[in-house]
């Protein structure tokens, strides 16, 4: 039987990459057993002694809900994601004609793993990039920080802060209040504001202090801080937790690596005069996801470089029209939301942005009027291309006062028609980009508390999170777009992305949970106990997985000269590749089922 068994393992990945021996070692370890059409080869929740692989006939794979997750045929493998994380089945399985199966018992397959990187690479299903240890923009501000933060109360003299900073060897200095951070000031400070103006060196130093500096969080990332003092023309940033000052952040504390051209890019985009200027800049941009993709970089690390670079293009362009148009007559908050508001960019976006006035304030003002339609103009030009939909600030329906978006809102959670769930999943995914944040944070507090506590439309919002469906084939494939420009290909971002983001939306109602950001929600819906660790672990690495071959088939495409857009073609994958974007397709599925008949993944 070896000898047989090893002819057909040999033309099935991960096995084809054995030497001669350790493949006549594997295949005398394999079993062989016939299943007669019907037959359960496991069921959901058994405890599973190997891996399964068919080699005849076909097997359909359903979640413990009974919804069909896949159809499987000859060279095959199933059961692995049970078998690796604790060896209890996370599916059911049974022939579906007579079928032939091998099963490699568990030890044996461990063994594989642990002494063949090929092979511990093909199970691997998170197919994360390789670590580049201590890149810049990978690494979060806290593990950026060195030695205590050093501070001194406001009432401090001038001549007593200086010598403080002279004695620590730094150059800039936290002023804080209760251990609270007020205020910044630095050495170019003493020269500009003390020494040339000839100040009293006794004065407080609360005089020439900057106050309410723009701050970060110990979790934010590396990147945020190029990105902050490049577009800011600042050169420290105080790392506030709580309000508490916990370190300071100076450009000689980075070392400019792959992050800095995406940070170039939006130092250039602050400093451009003009649309055609920033234009010229996003032009680049293809160029920056082919160097991100290529340098291994994680798929939330380029989405969010790709991100920042829309965000730093749509606050040139605010502060380009308000120089134009003057003071505003009222308060105003430009938001984005869809891709940008999530901060998950890729090579291809168009726009989805709104106005939100203050109380009292007239959205038919000419001056709000003429703000919108600029910008929007402006990302249009620079190729973030107008929602096709019209969901934009300079469609008037979304420029409106905070109340009549709290009244948008309310209407859509009481009476969730298909409309309301559709401008619902957009909405809920706003972001500050300019103006008044304030304006948006009671909003998006107040909204997700109702929404939440309205089990009508969190029904509805699950089921609308149910439409688009990974494209998984009967038999083992894909389920390919038929006819049409993108025949034989799969649309990875409705029929890949989407899913996902749905359901991480569909958690954030469930948990209140206030991110944006897909894989923020999943790792916050885990924290909160709306879904398992093992179902959100499964739904990252998926999501990771999906994201990552996305980006590279669009850098696949600028390489080759062409625009990038989502449309994969299958063909175009290794059957290492396939094998595990499938996988994905198959979690997001399962997850979808689980969340359809209202288990999620608890339990």
């Amino acid at each position: 039987m070896s000898d047989r068994t090893a002819e057909f393992i040999s033309t099935v990945h991960p096995y084809d990459c054995l030497k001669r021996d350790e493949l006549a070692r594997v295949a005398g370890s394999f079993s062989r057993r016939r299943f007669a059409a019907g037959d359960p080869v496991y069921d959901f929740g058994d405890r599973l002694p190997g891996l399964y692989l068919i080699e005849t006939g076909h097997v359909a794979v359903t979640d413990r809900n009974g919804d069909s997750v896949s159809q499987l045929g000859p060279r095959n493998s199933f059961g692995e994601r049970g078998l690796l994380r604790d060896g209890v089945a996370v599916t059911s399985a049974r022939a579906l004609d007579e079928a032939q199966i091998l099963m490699l018992p568990r030890a044996e397959v461990i063994r594989l793993i642990s002494e063949h990187r090929a092979i511990a690479r093909f199970f691997d299903r998170g197919r994360g990039p390789v670590d580049r240890g201590s890149d810049v923009a990978r690494l979060k501000v806290g593990e950026l920080l060195s030695g205590k933060p050093v501070s001194c109360p406001p009432e401090t003299p001038i001549i007593t802060a200086a010598q403080m900073m002279r004695e620590a060897r730094i150059s800039s200095l936290g002023v804080t209040e209760g251990g609270r951070l007020i205020g910044l000031v630095t050495i170019r400070d003493m020269s500009n504001r003390v020494v040339a103006e000839g100040r009293d060196m006794r004065q407080p130093v609360s005089q020439v202090m900057t106050p309410d500096p723009v701050t970060l969080a110990p979790t934010a990332l590396g990147y945020d801080v190029l990105n902050i003092m490049l577009e800011r023309k600042i050169s420290h940033l105080p790392v506030v937790e709580d309000g508490r000052f916990t370190g300071m952040i100076s450009q000689t504390d980075l070392t400019r690596v792959q992050a800095i051209s995406a940070a170039g890019l939006i130092r250039e985009v602050a400093l451009a005069r003009d649309t055609e200027g920033m234009a010229r800049v996003t032009a680049r941009i293809p160029e920056l996801l082919l160097q991100l993709v290529q340098a291994r970089q994680r798929h939330e690390i380029v989405t969010r470089m790709i991100t920042d670079i829309a965000d730093a293009v749509t606050r040139r362009l605010l502060d380009l029209a308000v120089a134009d148009l003057g003071p505003a007559p009222a308060l105003w908050l430009w938001a984005a939301c869809g891709s940008q508001g999530r901060q998950e960019q890729t090579g291809v976006s168009d726009q989805d942005n709104c106005l939100i006035l203050e109380p009292g304030a007239d959205p038919a003002h000419p001056w709000f009027r003429d703000l919108a339609a600029r910008v929007c103009d402006g990302l249009d030009a620079c190729g973030y291309v107008h929602c096709p939909g019209d969901m934009m600030a300079s469609n008037p329906r979304w420029r409106q006062p905070a109340p009549v978006w709290r009244g948008y809102f309310r209407d859509w959670i009481a009476h969730p028609s298909p409309e309301a769930q559709m401008l619902a999943s957009v909405m809920f995914d706003l972001r500050a980009i300019g103006g008044e944040g304030a304006l948006l944070d009671s909003l998006q507090r107040e909204t997700l508390e109702a929404a939440s506590k309205n089990s009508i439309f969190v029904a509805h919002m699950i089921a609308n999170s149910l439409k688009h469906r990974p494209p998984l084939g009967l038999i083992g494939g894909f389920a390919t777009i038929r006819s049409g420009e993108h025949r034989h290909h799969i649309d990875m971002k409705h029929n890949g992305v989407v899913p996902v983001t749905d359901l991480g939306r569909c958690y954030a109602l469930q948990g209140r949970i206030g991110s944006v950001n897909t894989r923020a929600r999943l790792e916050d819906a885990e924290a909160r106990g709306v879904i398992s660790g093992t179902g959100a672990r499964d739904l990252i690495a998926a999501y990771d997985m999906i994201q990552t071959v996305r980006l590279e088939n669009q850098a696949h495409l600028v390489r080759a000269g062409r625009k990038p857009d989502n449309y994969l073609s299958p063909a175009d994958l290794s059957d290492f590749e396939r094998s595990h974007l499938r996988d994905a397709f198959v979690v997001v599925r399962g997850m979808q089922s689980a969340v359809g008949h209202g288990k999620g993944m608890l339990g």
